[in-house]
């Protein structure tokens, strides 16, 4: 059985072994910290003994293939699907965001015109957007890659309003960077495949337990398949001797393998190959031109529930035009408290806050979305600071965004995968299933990326393919 070294056990890592493995091969995966998942896990929180999530980290019905390795996990049945956003617009009740049975993609367009946060003006503005990324398809928005999004806003005459409480509120969770900075084909990707495609594709998806239980069935899936899973296991370097990877250097020595497939981001990558390795393989040379986004989680924990009304109680709340983006209901957790996971994505600005301005701001921000909470403060918060949480999915990445395969020129049994390798996708947890996906599949010559979810045939015919 050929063995192949697998570093890093995140989303990618994990799905590259698991691949690997049904595929006849050995992959020795090795994760530096104590537990898999990398940044969309859970850790046990020292202050309060709670496992807490790293972030809210959703998927969306068009995420076939981290679907596809949830299935392989056995932990599908974990997410608990969404059919519908609820949109804060106080003082009135939050609006609700549903698809109809209308066909793709006109499928919102009865929730979206009675949605009371927007005028009549703003939709309109907003439907010839949208009409226009329907028309230029998925190779039309390839023009954009090297250009911000906001200019396509510019171009389509979208108001401040339509900006603020539209397009930003989506772009930045999607994309974790605001409209003006994030690639204009990466923004277009999140509207013309979910809001368009159909309604399953945008349909969101929960997990109903901590990060850390989607992945931990790992370990059991790639050790029955012959695999080996080693955790608190450093990689140092990866051993080249001018032609070939011969394995990887480790805390406990040498591990030789036939193939190396490297998940880790790349400014660690670019710690774990030599200089001559570089030399020797182009897709090595840019690592250091790599930017990172961050994202900022703060749970919340309140004696009496927030997220409430006298209608309903929701699950979760998008804050258009305010500093925190979404609110996550988590429900009440064992000590009999009501739990709150607030994100707020491209947290640039949040990151020098100590723990009490960033619950001082949050808590305003709740006050605004939900008026019949004010008054109330929560009896504990736990902030978390992801600082590296995403690659910047910037104007021009796409071009130094390398593939898994060496090609013609390279290291010939390097293999590389990542959130930021050429996925076609920006930094999300799909993008990362689909690199390890094709990384094991360049390895071993079967397998591959899953295909994506069936665009609705009135959506095709209008454009959208």
């Amino acid at each position: 059985m050929r063995r192949a070294v697998v570093i890093g056990g995140g989303v990618a890592g994990i799905a590259a072994s698991i691949r690997l493995a049904e595929a006849g091969w050995k992959p020795i995966l090795l994760e530096t910290r104590g537990k898999l998942g990398g940044r969309a896990t859970s850790f046990d929180d020292p202050r309060s003994g709670r496992v807490l999530d790293n972030c809210q980290h959703v998927v969306m019905g068009c995420c076939s293939n981290i679907m596809d390795l949830y299935q392989r996990l056995g932990v599908a049945d974990r997410i608990e699907w969404h059919p519908e956003t609820w949109w804060a617009n106080p003082p009135r009740r939050p609006d609700r965001l549903r698809a109809s049975r209308l066909p793709a993609p006109g499928q919102f367009a009865p929730a979206f015109l009675r949605m009371r946060l927007l005028s009549t003006d703003t939709k309109i503005l907003i439907g010839q957007a949208m009409l226009r990324l329907i028309r230029m398809g998925f190779a039309g928005r390839m023009d954009w890659a090297n250009r911000p999004f906001s200019e396509f806003l510019l171009e389509t005459g979208q108001s401040e309003d339509a900006r603020r409480l539209f397009w930003d509120p989506v772009v930045i969770s999607a994309c974790n960077l605001p409209c003006h900075e994030v690639a204009g084909n990466h923004a277009m990707q999140v509207f013309q495949e979910s809001f368009l495609a159909g309604g399953w594709q945008a349909t969101m998806g929960l997990a109903t337990c901590d990060l850390r239980a989607l992945y931990d069935p790992a370990i059991t899936a790639v050790e029955a398949a012959g695999g080996v899973v080693r955790l608190g296991n450093s990689v140092r370097g990866i051993a080249f001797d001018g032609i070939r990877a011969n394995g990887v250097v480790t805390d406990e020595g040498l591990i030789s393998a036939a193939a190396i497939v490297s998940t880790v981001p790349p400014d660690r990558l670019a710690k774990l190959v030599s200089s001559p390795m570089k030399a020797a393989d182009p897709r090595l040379v840019d690592l250091h031109r790599f930017e990172h986004s961050p994202i900022l989680g703060v749970h919340l924990f309140f004696e009496s529930p927030v997220l409430v009304d006298d209608v309903r109680t929701y699950p979760h709340l998008v804050l258009p035009g305010r500093a925190t983006h979404w609110f996550f209901n988590k429900g009440r957790d064992e000590s009999g408290l009501h739990h709150i996971h607030a994100v707020i994505s491209a947290a640039k600005d949040w990151m020098d806050l100590d723990e009490s301005a960033i619950a001082a701001r949050v808590l305003e921000d709740l006050h605004w979305a939900m008026p019949g909470s004010r008054g109330l403060k929560p009896v504990e918060v736990r902030s978390v600071k992801e600082k590296r949480a995403t690659f910047r999915a910037c104007p021009g990445i796409d071009s130094i965004r390398p593939s898994a395969r060496p090609g013609g020129f390279g290291v010939p049994n390097l293999f590389l995968a990542g959130d930021w390798c050429d996925t076609g996708w920006p930094a999300t947890m799909e993008g990362a299933a689909r690199s390890g996906y094709e990384a094991a599949a360049a390895v071993t010559g079967v397998g591959g990326v899953i295909g994506d979810v069936p665009i609705g045939s009135l959506a095709r015919w209008m454009g959208l393919r």
